[in-house]
């Protein structure tokens, strides 16, 4: 018996046949190679114990005594109202001549207690008051990564902020007789860091 040949490849068919299938292998293997990285999925978890660090700054008193839920600047360790009936004012700088730069020079004046100073020492103006006072860190949270409230800022813009502003940096160096906050700055700014890395994660 003879056997049937016609519907054997031939060898070339089976040849390009192989040719084929090495060019979409080496083709697969190539794209692989250059296609993009696929970016780490943000670490939610530590963003948002990240930002529990930073609550425990913003809510301690060198930052939440400019951040009052009503118009009158916070004093002290105790968070008590200004006295002499300071009001925040139009633009944040006071009133009359209740104006803040009234008593508060551009450096601390020496001695405990005395008036603290900063070129710029205000509060935040009335139409974006940035309330710290009473916030829970999950409604602070919200708050201060919200453009409408926090003054437009975006998140890294947020972080410049915390970690290079003059006045912010004041409630490192307070002057005497006025405790810091619980973090360093350096702390505070790393803790901002991850918090944003992670997706700027609210805590429930």
């Amino acid at each position: 018996m003879t056997r049937n040949r016609a519907n054997k490849p031939s060898g070339a068919v089976v040849a390009a046949l192989v040719s084929f299938c090495v060019s979409l292998l080496a083709m697969g293997l190539v794209s692989s190679l250059y296609a993009a990285p696929k970016a780490p999925r943000p670490d939610t978890a530590a963003s948002s114990q990240a930002f529990l660090q930073v609550y425990r700054v913003f809510t301690s008193p060198r930052c939440q005594n400019c951040h009052p839920a009503g118009d009158a600047p916070l004093q002290g360790d105790d968070s008590h109202v200004h006295m002499q009936n300071v009001k925040r004012g139009k633009d944040g700088h006071g009133v009359s001549a209740m104006r803040c730069d009234t008593c508060h020079q551009a450096a601390n004046l020496p001695g405990d207690h005395m008036p603290p100073g900063n070129p710029r020492w205000s509060l935040p103006n009335p139409r974006q008051k940035m309330v710290f006072v009473g916030r829970s860190a999950p409604d602070l949270c919200r708050q201060i990564k919200n453009p409408k409230e926090n003054g437009n800022r975006t998140l890294e813009q947020l972080y410049d902020h915390v970690a290079h502003d003059g006045l912010v940096g004041w409630g490192w160096n307070p002057g005497d007789g006025r405790t810091l906050p619980p973090l360093t700055r350096e702390e505070t700014a790393k803790q901002m860091r991850i918090w944003i890395d992670g997706g700027a994660a609210c805590p429930q």
